[in-house]
């Protein structure tokens, strides 16, 4: 794996699907020093809250057999809708010119509903992406697992 080089003044996305942490490296390569810019989280609410459907059925027109169709994953959507919202809030910065350098910490499932997202133009920002969960570390964890990576 390359080293990540987190300069100064580079921006850091920490995420999973329930909160993401925007910061930004007041420091340099050997003594990064993140600070918060912002938090957004994802309120949590229970799979009954979100919605209630029963599964669906599917009939045959010729011999009338019956199947079960999955249902719908209310959780998962909401999760997307909450990434979604990230990256346009990330791309709102990139278009402004406030974010040059970007790198991305998300486990896999949440990267890749990002990569989607992103436009063109913050992915040209991005210097680097770690599939990873660090949302739930403190600031000088991730500045640590940052540099050592």
């Amino acid at each position: 794996m390359s080293k990540i080089d987190l300069e100064h003044d580079a921006w850091v996305l920490v995420s999973d699907a329930r909160k993401a942490l925007i910061l930004r490296n007041a420091g340099d390569n050997v003594y990064p020093k993140l600070e918060t810019r912002e938090v957004l989280e994802h309120p949590d609410p229970q799979q009954r809250a979100l919605g209630t459907d029963v599964p669906g059925r599917v009939f045959s027109g010729k011999d009338g057999r019956r199947a079960a169709i999955e249902p719908r994953d209310f959780q998962a959507e909401a999760e997307a809708a909450f990434l979604k919202t990230v990256a346009a809030d990330i791309g709102r910065r990139v278009a402004s010119g406030e974010i040059k350098k970007l790198i991305v910490v998300a486990p896999p499932r949440a990267m890749g509903l990002l990569r989607h997202d992103f436009s063109a133009a913050t992915r040209a920002v991005v210097k680097a992406e770690l599939e990873k969960d660090y949302v739930r570390q403190p600031l000088y964890e991730i500045e640590r697992h940052l540099t050592q990576a």
